[in-house]
């Protein structure tokens, strides 16, 4: 609901200048794509809307095609001197009058300059399918239709219908469309196109010029590159790109709502391209630390920065806090949980040597000692394994108790300090360091192959859904 509101609260805000500019701006682009699509469907106007053919045809330079023009008067006169009777003066002049302009239609096809040409071998079918003849000529079937033998044997009225019906409409929908100065077909629609331009241009000029005012660090060109999409509105060529200055004015009009549609593009231009980019980039940031493990860079970066002047952010060593917050979850949680594997451990030890040991066994063969040499045996177990699990953690509790003061933090910060000397030492020395090298080169190998293929296995399509809804839910918060 609060969504809804506020859309319609923004809708409010939008200009009426907006509203109007967008509108004209889709005028002028239907009348584009008519323009641009006339010639492909004059023949649907021409028998559904003859009106707007006799309007518009002057606007493409469209006019009669003389040929065609006079074989349909002719047949014209031919009706209106029907009733002087068949075998009159007249008729049989016109008649052969119209088997002569057949013959000469087939001859020089006149529907070749509309590029009509198939008009032509529809009418020629259709009087072949009429008047069939041995010679399967349609020429010599207009002959035998333009005859005062066929027209009295046939009946004269019933062919002239069907004259009217299957070839006159195909004849008059030819045409004779000239040529211009410049080259091209005839086309006068930049008259009707100019009107927009003139507005448009005037807009455009007016519109950048409040935005260079607007803002100060942006000039007059600049403000006109911020509008780019509307120079396509000012072009006399290039027309079906104005959809694009179009579109966008409808969508911030209002008008129309273009969000789902960029939402469902830019989703299915993400789910093409994002398991791709991500192994690209996971397998570029593995590849850069791999190569520097291998060369011993990382190494130097991280044991050189022991020497290095250090930026603090917040007065607390990172890497010190780390280190002790290990230790602490190491000796006080880690080590007394598994007090039982270490205890089973030094037991299985302790035995083995003692079975191994043969001064412990010929004690053992002592009468009355047995169970005192278990008992040792027994205890011995019981301190290893408290000193190796109680130990680091009493170590600990005491350190932890002498930081409580000025010397006893100095002291365990020199500890600290002192460790992380001879460990960085220890860990630079060659045979180490390889070693290293080389387990933390081959896990990062293996990181690649495992995690990357796992990756490319995921559905980018539901993560991308799962993006969307927490989106929604924000939106809706």
């Amino acid at each position: 609901m609060t969504t809804t509101k506020s859309l319609r609260k923004k809708y409010r805000k939008i200009p009426i200048f907006e509203r109007i500019m967008a509108l004209l701006a889709l005028v002028n682009l239907t009348l584009v794509l008519f323009n641009m699509t006339y010639i492909t469907f004059r023949d649907i106007y021409f028998d559904h809307i003859p009106r707007l053919t006799k309007i518009y045809d002057p606007i493409k330079g469209i006019e009669p095609n003389r040929d065609t023009e006079k074989y349909l008067n002719n047949f014209d006169k031919l009706k209106a001197k029907i009733p002087q009777g068949s075998n009159s003066v007249e008729v049989k002049k016109q008649l052969a009058e119209l088997r002569e302009l057949s013959v000469e239609m087939i001859d020089q096809n006149p529907f070749a300059v509309a590029n009509k040409s198939g008009s032509l071998e529809k009418i020629k079918n259709r009087i072949r399918d009429r008047i069939p003849n041995p010679e399967d000529s349609a020429k010599e079937s207009f002959r035998t239709l333009w005859s005062e033998q066929y027209l009295t044997q046939k009946g004269l009225i019933k062919e002239l219908k069907w004259f009217e019906k299957d070839i006159q409409p195909l004849i008059a929908k030819n045409y004779y469309r000239g040529i211009g100065e410049s080259g091209g077909l005839t086309d006068y629609f930049g008259i009707i196109d100019l009107p927009f331009i003139i507005i448009f241009g005037l807009e455009f000029l007016g519109r950048t010029f409040l935005i260079s005012r607007r803002y100060s660090s942006v000039n007059w060109l600049e403000a006109m590159l911020w509008r780019w999409y509307d120079i396509f509105l000012l072009l006399p060529f290039l027309q079906l790109l104005r959809i694009i200055p179009v579109t966008i004015r409808l969508n911030d009009a209002q008008i129309i709502n273009l969000e789902t549609i960029r939402a469902q593009a830019s989703r299915g231009f993400l789910a093409a391209i994002a398991q791709e980019l991500t192994e690209v980039v996971v397998m570029q940031v593995i590849n850069q630390v791999q190569k520097d493990v291998k060369n011993g860079e990382l190494a130097k970066r991280i044991f050189s920065s022991q020497d290095r002047t250090y930026i603090d952010l917040n007065n607390i060593n990172e890497i010190e806090a780390i280190g002790a917050r290990l230790v602490q979850i190491t000796v006080c949680k880690v080590i007394p949980e598994i007090q039982s594997d270490i205890e089973a451990l030094i037991r299985y030890n302790v035995e083995k040597i003692v079975a191994e040991s043969p001064a412990f066994q010929r004690f053992q063969q002592i009468p009355g000692v047995e169970n005192l040499a278990n008992q040792l045996s027994e205890r011995l177990v019981k301190e290893l394994s408290n000193l190796a699990t109680k130990g680091p953690q009493n170590t600990y509790e005491t350190v932890k108790a002498a930081m409580a003061d000025a010397e006893g933090t100095k002291l365990s910060e020199q500890l600290v300090q002192r460790f992380s000397k001879v460990l960085g030492a220890e860990l630079q020395e060659e045979h180490t360091l390889e070693e290293l090298q080389s387990l933390v080169s081959a896990f990062l190998e293996e990181v690649k192959i495992n995690y990357v293929m796992r990756m490319s296995d995921e559905d980018v399509e539901k993560i991308l859904e799962e993006t969307r809804q927490l989106q929604l839910k924000a939106n809706q918060s």
